[in-house]
């Protein structure tokens, strides 16, 4: 999971990019890079770290240009050790391109056989994105008439990449000489949205992975970008677009409105903030026919994320609603970090207890999921410490059962608390005295409700069902393989 940006602007983009990737740094701790165009030459600076870590004021002055393409890292095929895999990528042909990804390919080992054996290009690092550049760049080659570029050499070029790329994409490109180009994969698994600002010198655009990075920079949501679609924006501010997949179906992921996104974002139509709270009243319902009501004294959240889910639940229960744990707003998302070593090491130095909020009475702490357990299982010891009778645990989503291969790190089974076990075996083994998960039926209506248009999810990692069909138990097996699993 990483968050992407791109900018056509009438003045230097380079703050923009800067503050717009700090309002998507949630989706991504790992690198941070932006690459802006000016005249004729493009300008790349990145580095492993948070944004605000990685550019100074040097960087930033070596970043001049009116367009620029930026991301924040969430590593996920290739290395996080690898300073060289962090975005933005750039391709010198044709035509010189820099290029930014959100998603992940399961393909991505097959095309690069492909890249080398038939296209004849060479990829220098294990990133899928570096695989996917090469492959538009390719089609785009092939699809332009001699150094001419037109929309629809682009346009075809994408509808080659849909046929050819398998997973889940989020992409914004920058063509040299020719403007802004962005596309999301068929199924329309990771999000990519529209904005734009006028300005004194004119219409200025962006592209963003959530709405919070359009409106936090003074840009208004135009619209998200269809699953399937291509965006172009060229060098005057003049916007086209095509439909470039042949059957294209919007099969959102589930976990973005759990987890990753910011509650503030829209995301194909829907408000982040309000599913949430949806997702705690159907939880609400769950909880009160698994456990006795009288037994609870107190619902908590685990900060921040499950926050709307616990007040909903709280309310709808008639239940006492506080907050039991405070977090160090400096640390890092646990789940994001690379290697369980530092997510263990952060749980407690993220979040401190209230003990007079724990003693001596009975807690339902609320969070949003339960993947590793590793987290929750240090959250219910906290707990205790701090007084706690007896502590009670609900998920807003379901058991994480499955691998995940679209983008979130957590592909092994072998890593998942869930797998192989029964609710109750998961509650003895995070120490808690009852657990309650969502059901999934309840997750998709907490979306659905506000936008009954979303007719089927990217559920995988709860259900086992990939919508992309080239997921099969060899793909798992070696996938887990390649992880040391």
């Amino acid at each position: 999971m990483c968050g992407i940006v791109g900018v056509m602007g009438r003045a230097p983009v380079n703050q923009t990019i800067y503050d717009s990737l700090l309002l998507l740094q949630h989706r991504g701790q790992d690198a941070a890079g932006i690459a802006t165009a000016h005249e004729q030459f493009f300008n790349m600076f990145k580095a492993k770290g948070l944004v605000r870590d990685v550019f100074r004021t040097r960087n930033m002055r070596s970043l001049p240009g009116n367009s620029g393409v930026g991301q924040v890292r969430y590593p996920t095929a290739g290395s996080s050790d690898n300073e060289d895999e962090a975005q933005p990528f750039y391709v010198n042909a044709p035509f010189g391109i820099t290029f930014v990804h959100n998603g992940n390919l399961t393909n991505w080992r097959s095309l690069r056989e492909e890249l080398f054996r038939i296209d004849r290009r060479h990829i220098n690092t294990n990133s899928d994105s570096e695989v996917l550049l090469n492959v538009f760049a390719h089609e785009l080659q092939s699809a332009a008439s001699g150094a001419n570029l037109d929309d629809d050499a682009v346009f075809a070029a994408v509808s080659v990449v849909h046929r050819r790329a398998k997973g889940a994409y989020a992409v914004i490109a920058q063509i040299a000489s020719f403007g802004m180009v962005a596309f999301r994969d068929p199924h329309g698994i990771r999000p990519l949205c529209l904005g734009r600002q006028e300005t004194e010198n004119g219409t200025e655009w962006m592209l963003a992975s959530e709405s919070v990075a359009l409106t936090g920079c003074g840009f208004s949501f135009v619209r998200d970008v269809d699953p399937g679609e291509a965006i172009i924006i060229d060098l005057d501010g003049q916007v086209r677009s095509r439909q470039c997949a042949d059957n294209p179906s919007l099969t959102s992921c589930l976990f973005e409105y759990v987890y990753f996104a910011r509650p503030d974002s829209l995301m194909d139509g829907v408000s982040v903030y309000q599913a949430r709270l949806r997702m705690g009243e159907y939880l609400a319902d769950n909880v009160a026919r698994a456990l006795r009501l009288g037994d609870i004294d107190v619902v908590m959240p685990i900060p921040d994320s499950s926050r709307p889910s616990a007040m909903q639940l709280a309310a709808r229960l008639d239940l006492n609603y506080r907050e039991g744990f405070i977090k160090n707003r400096y640390i890092g998302r646990t789940f994001i970090m690379p290697g369980q070593a530092v997510r263990k090491k952060s749980v407690r130095q993220k979040l401190s207890a209230i003990d007079m909020e724990f003693r001596g009475k009975n807690v339902l702490l609320i969070d949003d999921s339960i993947v590793r357990g590793t987290t929750s299982r240090q959250i219910v010891d906290m707990a205790r410490e701090a007084g706690a009778n007896k502590v009670f645990f609900a998920s807003a989503a379901p058991p994480v059962r499955f691998p995940n291969v679209y983008g979130i790190d957590m592909p092994t089974q072998a890593e998942l608390i869930a797998t192989g076990r029964s609710i109750d075996q998961i509650a003895d083994e995070i120490g808690a005295d009852g657990l309650v998960f969502q059901h999934l039926e309840d997750l998709e209506r907490s979306v659905r409700d506000l936008n009954p248009a979303m007719t089927q999810f990217e559920a995988s990692c709860f259900d086992g069902k990939y919508v992309t069909g080239d997921i099969d138990a060899q793909y798992l097996a070696e996938l887990s393989r390649s992880r040391g699993a």
